[in-house]
């Protein structure tokens, strides 16, 4: 008996993820589970262009709104509760679709990785979050050397994480990835670096008119520390810097515009190294459903 089917709809921001995964459960009998390490938050909505219930169309998606902001989800935790909502789906005899950008979440059931067993050291933790990401490169640099070629050097909470296992186990073991649980069927969507730019920079406007800065006010009053929404990156680690008087908002944009387009192309960098992803251009979205016809012909036996 083959593996159980999983579809994968995957790529940098702003390429139309969500409104492809939604299309496709429609048509296919599917459920959404989200791979986006800050939508998994409540709250982190305009923010984080997190799908609406208008937008969902129906359509029941999963890891989405699940945890406080002020608390960290790791990856761990996050592959653990989707395994077991794409059990229940796949038990339902629906398809599972993981959509999201978040790289590291969607190796780690594709590749079904094993990470090591420390636990959060919290007196390493507050003193390591009082530095720079800097100054916690050089730190990773002295201790595992390998471990920094392959990281995301400008996420704060994954160097942390780093340090953390180096400090405890000597080194950061080398990633284990074991036999999956299911068959994955992963598409990438992409599209020209100046036709990416310019969504990104068309979506932030949008945002910002869609209350943006409100949503980081109304966090921060109900108790969201400054320095958490930095931890928590991007467009909320600009809007703390906005909202504490460190810049003013025109240089807030510019700011954003930039650090979004240099995430996309980390992101484009993380997974063009899984050559198991077939990607599609933005522009031939219409060619992706007659593709998965074979392929998903045959969903679960």
């Amino acid at each position: 008996m083959s593996m159980k089917k999983v579809l994968v709809i995957l790529g940098p921001t702003a390429t139309g993820k969500s409104d492809l995964a939604v299309k496709l459960a429609l048509k296919y009998n599917g459920e959404v589970v989200s791979a986006d390490s800050r939508q998994i938050y409540k709250g982190l909505n305009v923010g984080t262009g997190k799908i609406t219930k208008k937008e969902m169309c129906g359509v029941p998606h999963y890891m989405l709104d699940i945890a406080n902001p002020k608390k960290v989800v790791s990856v761990v935790a996050w592959k653990e509760m989707s395994e077991k909502i794409i059990d229940d789906i796949l038990a339902r005899g629906k398809l599972p679709i993981i959509c999201g950008g978040t790289g590291f979440y969607i190796q780690s059931i594709v590749d079904n990785v094993i990470y090591p067993d420390v636990l959060p050291n919290k007196e390493l933790r507050e003193k390591l979050n009082t530095k720079t990401t800097e100054q916690l490169v050089l730190m990773l640099k002295k201790l595992d050397s390998k471990r920094l070629k392959n990281i995301d050097q400008k996420n704060k909470v994954r160097l942390v994480r780093a340090i953390e296992i180096a400090k405890a186990l000597g080194n950061v073991p080398k990633i284990r990835k074991t036999k999956p649980k299911y068959e994955f069927l992963q598409i990438g969507l992409m599209t020209d670096d100046s036709v990416l730019r310019g969504r990104i920079n068309k979506r932030l406007k949008e945002r910002l008119k869609k209350g943006m800065i409100r949503e980081a006010q109304s966090l921060h009053k109900k108790g969201l520390s400054y320095k958490r929404m930095r931890e928590l990156g991007l467009e909320y680690r600009y809007l703390a810097n906005f909202l504490d008087g460190e810049m003013d908002k025109k240089t807030m944009e510019e700011k954003l515009a930039t650090e979004i387009w240099r995430y996309a192309k980390r992101q484009i960098t993380w997974f063009k190294r899984d050559a198991k992803i077939i990607w599609f251009d933005i522009n031939s979205l219409d060619e992706i459903p007659t593709f998965l016809s074979d392929p998903l012909k045959n969903l679960h036996t």
